[in-house]
């Protein structure tokens, strides 16, 4: 895969560069910040792009914009944000318009190589990463959405657990419930968050942004 790194830190960006053409990727460009970053997506055409969230000058959104800009003008690249800790308003505006080959990290993950390889691959390929912790504190502090009460308790585990990113597989067998289960409780809380089928393959995304919808 082709990737463009965006990281100020030159350890980590370094780091994280050794990592991925290790596992056979190609890093197109590493910049330590976000002035030539459409430049570089025109010219070297990465697949991928993984962005720090804050960058200088000011080291306070300028990744995140980056990365908004470049989902906008280049919808075809996949995104992998990486921060120090959660910036819930970042992570959910980031989400909420953007529903496949995106990923938000804490940069702790990084450590971990070999997830942070498959989140790679997932992102790379269409999917969705969230980090765990990300997940967590945003349906923790969120404004509770009125359709959440429409939710079993059953409904809103399952919930969760697809915002982490499981399959209804991983699901069934961390619930200790059948993958048919699993399904019956998606349908429902479909359903009970106003997302009918459309055609679409996104409402799992949909729903996750359902529950954390009002943190704006």
């Amino acid at each position: 895969m082709r990737i463009l790194i965006v990281e100020d830190s030159v350890l980590l960006r370094e780091g994280i560069s050794r990592l991925l053409s290790d596992a056979g990727h190609e890093v197109v460009a590493a910049l330590p910040d976000a002035t030539q970053v459409e430049t570089a997506v025109v010219e070297q055409d990465p697949e991928l792009a993984i962005l720090d969230v804050r960058l200088p000058p000011t080291f306070t959104d300028e990744g995140i914009r980056a990365a908004q800009r470049l989902r906008a003008t280049h919808p075809e690249l996949a995104v992998l944000v990486l921060s120090q800790y959660v910036e819930e308003r970042y992570a959910t505006e980031l989400i909420a318009e953007n529903t496949g080959g995106l990923g938000y990290l804490l940069k702790d993950r990084v450590a971990d190589v070999e997830e942070f390889l498959t989140s790679v691959e997932t992102v790379g390929s269409g999917g969705t990463v969230l980090d765990p912790e990300v997940v967590s504190q945003l349906l923790t502090r969120r404004r509770r959405d009125a359709r959440m009460s429409r939710l079993t308790e059953r409904e809103s585990e399952v919930l969760a657990l697809m915002a982490q990113g499981h399959s209804n597989q991983a699901i069934a067998t961390s619930l200790y419930v059948s993958e048919g289960s699993v399904e019956k409780h998606i349908s429902s809380l479909f359903a009970k968050l106003d997302l009918e089928p459309d055609g679409s393959e996104n409402r799992r995304v949909l729903a996750v942004l359902a529950y954390i919808g009002s943190h704006k």
